[in-house]
């Protein structure tokens, strides 16, 4: 299947405001600004894995689309307590301009199948954190990436708990690029995005889902009208600390790897 750039502009629109939200949690525009420029940047044929959470989306690869030129395999890596849950996102990804590539397989992500040294892109959107086994996980990334390949993590730094009980850790950006290079996957660019303002926003729209209807309908409407555009505009305005220096307060980050 092949799709135009309209297609996929309008694929990324679903994205953006149904399923990552970012007009609420703007740290995942990092992630589909990524994506996309990866997938423009593989070359034709090239091969690109997957490691995601399909059944949350009904079986469906969020990022499949944007490989429609490359060989793209996705690989689900829910583990069976995610059953019970199923694909409680379905309704996210309901939409005529959602396109819709299935998830190739499910299997344990830290035994994908997949061959050695077989990918020139590897992607793990949104996943790390999901995984119970670390280093089975990037062992794996590690095995099936082919030298001088391109391994590409989006994780979140702030995050409730989630999916439970499949939540198993947060990452720093430091912490990863030690268990990256431990498995031979050298970071080449790492980038942070969100700031202390934003993190106060999701706090607080964590915690409205706490509140009853009632009041919760209250005070959305401050929250949506009045807070959340000052707390944006402040996270543009001031971005570094000015009392302590080695200091940072991104929401998300992700980082681009190459297997030495």
């Amino acid at each position: 299947m092949s799709y135009s750039i309209d297609q996929l502009n309008k694929h990324t629109q679903v994205l953006a405001e149904k399923v990552f939200m970012t007009d609420r949690l703007p740290h995942f525009d990092l992630l589909l600004r990524e994506v996309r420029k990866l997938s423009q940047q593989a070359a034709p044929a090239s091969t690109v894995v997957s490691l995601e959470r399909g059944l949350l989306y009904g079986g469906l690869s969020l990022v499949g689309p944007y490989f429609h030129q490359q060989e793209f395999t996705s690989i689900d890596g829910s583990p069976e307590s995610a059953d019970d849950r199923g694909a409680y996102n379905k309704n996210k990804v309901i939409d005529k301009n959602f396109l819709r590539v299935p998830i190739t397989k499910r299997a344990p992500i830290e035994n994908t199948g997949i061959e050695d040294n077989s990918a020139d892109l590897v992607l793990v959107p949104n996943l790390v954190h999901h995984i119970a086994n670390q280093n089975a996980l990037f062992s794996e990334m590690a095995r099936i990436t082919k030298p001088n390949g391109k391994v590409f993590i989006f994780e979140p730094t702030l995050r409730e708990l989630h999916q439970i009980p499949d939540d198993y850790l947060r990452y720093t950006p430091y912490g990863m690029h030690e268990i990256m290079r431990s498995v031979g996957l050298q970071p080449i660019d790492t980038q942070l995005d969100g700031g202390p303002f934003s993190a106060i926003g999701y706090c607080w729209l964590q915690a409205l889902e706490y509140m009853p209807p009632e009041e919760r309908k209250k005070t959305e409407q401050w929250f949506y009208t009045e807070h959340w555009p000052r707390l944006k505009k402040w996270d543009e305005k001031f971005t570094i600390n000015l009392v302590r220096e080695h200091t940072k307060f991104p929401v998300g980050f992700s980082i681009l790897a190459e297997k030495r």
